[in-house]
Parts: structure tokens; sequence; C-alpha cells
């Protein structure tokens, strides 16, 4: 088991006061067999109103309304989670599912359909076109293999990039710039799943690693896919690993940008176009 402080503050300031509209958040843990959030801590500036939720892929979601207008908004989550996932690969894919091709059980098959659809059709054909030249998609294969080598590939081949632009690279523009960032790499993993017909989804939340501990480090993203017998199984092709400890998945989605840790909006003056700051640790603590 291992003991993780996750500090994340976001702070927007304008040039004169504005008046805050509702600002949905997504900072919380998703909790389970793996994770457990032992305390967390919430400081909004300026006052306001806290409302929680679970959305419909059972994320953890606040709504924050603001009582009075203000020239900086603050954020300030800090959580305190113990994470149990310390063997990420000691898992069994069931039989049927051992090797690719394969089809889902009809009972899933339904649910997981959303999962398999192409969030970037006009894309597909540079996605095969990669796939191809990885020799993925040409005929029978392990399907972990499969899983495995496309992840490592992203990592191999693609230099990371921190984007400081909004919003994610389509496939097709991470595959002409050879470069991205963690969400443009989890975009394209995705999208190669799921031209395989293989379900994924995108995940948001942290990573624990050095430079994490030393507090200059930002949210990040990967991919899981739905394999039968283990079920959702994290990717992360910005590092080419499968996802253990290390991650701190915060929100999960169909879609890449459906995601952000922070959104709203406010009404002002068009010269209080807001400035943004963000830090994130992830620090271990002692057991």
């Amino acid at each position: 088991m291992q003991r993780l402080k996750i500090s994340h503050l976001t702070e927007y300031r304008y040039a004169s006061p504005v008046t805050l509209q509702s600002h949905q958040l997504l900072l919380r843990p998703r909790e389970g067999h793996d994770v457990r959030i032992e305390s967390s801590k919430l400081d909004i500036f300026p006052a306001s109103t806290l409302k929680w939720h679970r959305d419909m892929f059972d994320n953890s979601v606040a709504v924050a309304s603001f009582l009075e207008p203000a020239d900086r908004l603050s954020i300030a989550s800090e959580v305190v989670i113990e994470h149990y996932e310390e063997a990420p690969l000691d898992f069994v894919v069931a039989d049927y599912a051992m090797n690719y091709p394969f089809l889902y059980n009809v009972e899933e098959r339904v649910d997981l359909l959303p999962y398999e659809q192409s969030v970037y059709p006009s894309d597909q054909a540079a996605v095969r076109d990669w796939l191809s030249g990885l020799g993925i998609g040409q005929g029978p294969m392990q399907t972990y293999a499969i899983l495995d080598q496309t992840n490592r590939a992203i990592t191999s081949n693609f230099p990371y990039i921190k984007r400081e632009e909004a919003g994610v690279q389509a496939p097709s523009q991470t595959l002409t710039n050879r470069s991205g960032s963690c969400r443009d790499y989890a975009a394209l993993f995705i999208e190669a799943c799921r031209y395989l017909g293989l379900a994924s989804r995108f995940v948001s939340g942290y990573l624990h690693a050095p430079a994490t501990e030393a507090g200059n480090a930002a949210t990040h993203a990967w991919a899981e896919v739905y394999l039968p017998g283990p079920g959702w199984k994290g990717f992360d092709p910005t590092i080419g690993e499968i996802t253990g400890s290390r991650h701190i998945a915060v929100a999960v989605a169909r879609h890449p940008e459906a995601v952000p840790p922070i959104s709203g909006s406010f009404m002002g003056p068009i010269e209080s176009a807001p400035t943004l700051t963000v830090s994130v640790q992830v620090v271990a603590l002692w057991i």
C-alpha cells in the first residue's frame, strides 16, 4: 500500500472584478478496491456554495456557485489517498478474448458500444495506416501484446511536449506532428483501440513521479481498455506503462475533452481575460 498526498492549486486573476458563473470541479479521486480517500480538503475563493453529485460515468463532481464578484478565483484541493494497486500485471484475460480479433459477450456489447465508436471519424484512415505500419491489425495476435505494442510505440516514437493550449489534438495531427501532450497521446491510443474494435475510454488524473514531488507537475491523462476478465485496465502511452500505484484516476469519459479538472465561465469586460496559474504536487507519505 502507498499513501500519496495530492495538492492541486488553480488560480485565475482578472484585470477587474468579474461575475463568476458556476464552475464544475473534477478533483476528487475515484475510489474503489484499489484506492481509498483518507482525507480531503477544498478551499475556494471567493465565497461560494458547493454541491456534489455523480455524473453518468460515476465521477465525483463538485459544482461551485459564487456569492460575490471578484478579481481572483482560487481553487485549492488537497487529498490524501491510500493506493493498493501494487501488481498491475497480475490479471488474466478471459479465454475467448486472449487473442485478437474477438467479440465481446452479448451481455457486455450494448453497454460497451459507445466506447467502441470513434470520436474522430475523419482520422480513421490515418490511424489505420499508422497501426498497419506497426504490423497491428494484419492478422491474429495476443490481445495484450497489441495493447502493449501500441502503448510503447507512442512513447518510443513521439516526444512529449507540454501544450498550454486548451483542448486535445486530433489523432491525425499528433501523427503528423509526431509530438503531443499526455492528453493527445491518450486520445491517439483510444482511437487506435476503437479502430480495432476494443472498447476504450479517457482518464484524467495525476501521476506520482520524481518531478511531482518537487511541485512542478500538472494533471495527467491516460486511457483505459475494457478486457473481458479483469475489466477496465489502464495504459499510459506517455510513459509506455500499464497503470499502477503511481496513477491516480479522477475522472473517466468517452470523449477526451469531456473531463477537464475545472470548467466554468465569467461575465466581465473584455480586458478582464484572466491569467492562469496551475500548480500540482504529488508526494509519497510515510505509512
